[in-house]
């Protein structure tokens, strides 16, 4: 049973939620997925976000790139949230963005 309400409109994709990975620095988000259970790749992108709560619906509170998911991209190791150190992630040194793949069942 794929735990989802029968009455739930299907997506496009299916009946299944689609999964984000951390992309590793040097392969590509279509190889990522195909490693998967969800072997779709739909994307990868860059995400940051703002610390704190969002206060409006149209204020930005974070930005995002969209890339290809054919090639590696940007292969710099601090955009992989991985092997970036604890304190990078969890206090924001370092970078501003970390990498994902997007992923689905076909």
């Amino acid at each position: 049973s794929s735990g989802i309400n029968a009455e739930w409109p299907l997506r496009p994709g299916g009946p299944w939620a689609n999964s984000v990975l951390a992309k590793e620095n040097t392969r590509s988000c279509a190889d990522q997925c195909a490693d998967t259970s969800s072997p779709e790749c739909d994307a990868d992108v860059a995400i940051q976000g703002d610390f704190g709560k969002a206060t409006s619906y149209t204020a930005p509170i974070g930005s995002f790139y969209n890339y290809g998911c054919a090639t590696p991209g940007n292969t710099n190791v601090q955009f992989d949230e991985v092997k970036a150190t604890d304190e990078g992630v969890l206090e924001g040194i370092g970078i501003a963005y970390y990498r994902f793949c997007c992923c689905r069942k076909p």
